[in-house]
């Protein structure tokens, strides 16, 4: 039986009290343990006065941030249900979602705030800044009172002072409703993913149990707290263990990323691979390519000190105190990865989705195998639909505590993931080595279907094009039955280079069709101008083209 969220939560607040739970990292505006706990506190006296009762939704939308983080935990333990909705989604989204939803009140960031209006979401008893020093709307009267005496009212509640001795939050609700997760902005046919409590409190126990973290040891959170990936493993695990996270209010630059690794020396991050494969084009392999390291690389000996020198550079590069470098949302590159592995340095590629709260699978470093994403997770079930599951590709079906309880008013799309006898659908393709390591050789949707039959897995060819020289990133479509790389160049460093676009990018196409089967090769490129649009986890955005 999975330990409670709550169990962890408690636990560390009582015993850390004093220390620091989550940090601004720009505003330095740092919340203590019982800082955090006062503030639910606060909150759930304005829940109360309002009328919002268990169960209730609550809507979140704003940057991340200390106070985003206490209203999450402000309303699920007070077992209202936390609807997530990403800041940049469009204001016409946002608005749709919070109707759709059925919220009660609307908890918003104030940068956010500024795009929308109050009339367009007049279901919501009350909308209210996450910082709580504004009352945006207010339907009733009452409403209005409660918020004006808000500050008497938690006075009253505490006529002694709030300390950890007041802490209690609820935990026999493992199968109830804590979040839903809205994973696009649709005002269409909306997937509001509805997370039970036991599937989140299944994550954290998870990473307690197998992704060890210790009081005052420090974490960057830098993806949105409105996906899952995020949230667990960026947040609520780090607090279950006693951890100090320190939120990047934005997406971060380059540089800002690595001033705040410098400075927080974390002891994990959580990064798609979109950002190690740009460090390793500007660091690591301008070094490692000059012919002489080239042949120093695989000498005995020598090549011990040259890479354990690249291994302290990366390690530097991203604070100096790493234990874990854990990757998801896409495959890593191949020539990435096995430099990572050849250097000793701890990574590991996992696999979840916001479905499953998030996670499917991990590894330990020490035990991850390349090119996988680690093993099923031990509180979880996978199998591969295929005859043959360690040679045939099938779709990866799943089934444990982790599993969502459906999707949001939407019993259509709940049925069709969940199979007759209770396997789940990730939709992702894949095999099992005898080991019980996962591949994942596509997505369903993205997959392609060759001249003869053939199944084609744009990623994997994907992989090889983004690991030629002057090649940021790419997309493989099919026109005419042919398939075509859409391809994002270095313009720069061609330029720096006196190299001509379109030349190099038939060079790479000629190579790369090399190493690939004939019926897998690429009849064209297609130089596009910027980068691909991505999704808010870095992921491309495949459906916009074709």
């Amino acid at each position: 039986m999975a330990k409670h969220l709550f169990d962890y939560l408690q636990a560390t607040i009582k015993r850390d009290w004093n220390e620091p739970a989550i940090t601004d990292y720009e505003e330095k505006k740092t919340d203590t343990y019982g800082d955090l706990a006062t503030q639910i506190a606060r909150w759930h006296v304005l829940f109360k006065e309002m009328g919002i009762q268990k169960g209730d939704k609550i809507a979140l939308c704003g940057r991340n941030s200390t106070y985003w983080a206490t209203c999450f935990l402000a309303t699920i333990s007070y077992e209202a249900v936390a609807v997530s909705i990403l800041d940049a989604f469009h204001a016409d989204s946002v608005h749709y979602l919070v109707k759709h939803s059925d919220a009660k009140l609307f908890l918003v960031g104030d940068q956010v705030w500024k795009g929308l209006d109050a009339a367009a979401m007049q279901q919501v008893e009350a909308i209210v800044c996450q910082n709580g020093k504004e009352l945006y709307y207010a339907k009733s009267a009452n409403t209005q009172k409660a918020y004006s005496n808000w500050e008497s009212l938690f006075a009253a509640a505490y006529p002694n002072g709030f300390n950890a001795s007041n802490v209690n939050y609820p935990t026999a609700n493992m199968d109830n409703p804590a979040v839903i997760n809205y994973t696009s902005g649709s005002t269409g046919d909306p997937k509001g993913v509805v997370l039970s409590f036991r599937s989140i409190s299944s994550n954290v126990e998870f990473g307690q149990d197998n992704i060890p973290n210790k009081a005052g040891w420090s974490m960057v959170s830098m993806l949105p707290l409105a996906h899952m990936f995020g949230l667990t493993f960026e947040f609520l695990y780090q607090l279950a263990g006693g951890c100090h996270v320190y939120f990047l209010g934005r997406t971060p630059s380059p540089q800002v990323l690595m001033k705040a690794f410098s400075e927080v020396n974390p002891y994990m991050i959580l990064t798609v691979p979109l950002v190690v494969e740009k460090i390793f084009k500007g660091k690591i392999f301008p070094a490692i390519k000059k012919p002489l390291v080239q042949v120093l690389w695989n000498i005995p000996g020598i090549s011990g000190v040259i890479r354990k020198k690249v291994h302290q550079q990366l390690m530097n590069a991203f604070g100096g105190n790493l234990k874990y470098l854990i990757i998801g949302g896409a495959a890593l590159n191949h020539e990435v990865e096995k430099c990572l592995k050849q250097i000793k340095f701890p990574y590991c590629v996992g696999y979840g989705m916001t479905e499953c709260g998030p996670l499917l699978a991990y590894s330990r470093w020490d035990k991850f195998k390349q090119r996988s994403c680690g093993r099923v997770v031990d509180r979880m079930e996978l199998t591969i639909d295929s005859l043959e599951p360690t040679k045939q590709v099938g779709e990866i079906l799943v089934k444990g505590d982790n599993l969502l309880l459906g999707y949001y008013k939407n019993p259509e799309a709940t049925a069709a993931i969940f199979t007759t006898d209770g396997w789940m659908r990730t939709g992702d393709l894949g095999i099992l080595d005898k080991q019980g390591n996962v591949f994942i050789r596509g997505r369903n949707k993205s997959m392609i279907l060759g001249p003869s039959g053939q199944n084609i897995y744009p990623e994997e060819i994907e992989d090889k094009v983004n690991n030629m020289p002057y090649v940021v990133e790419s997309v493989l479509v099919s026109r005419n039955e042919k398939l075509v790389a859409l391809v994002y160049p270095d313009f720069k460093a061609m330029e720096a280079d006196k190299k001509d676009p379109a030349a190099e990018m038939e060079l790479m196409r000629q190579h790369v069709n090399r190493l690939l089967p004939r019926f897998c090769n690429v009849s064209g490129v297609e130089i596009v101008k910027e980068e691909f649009e991505k999704t808010p986890k870095r992921s491309i955005k495949r459906y916009l083209y074709k």
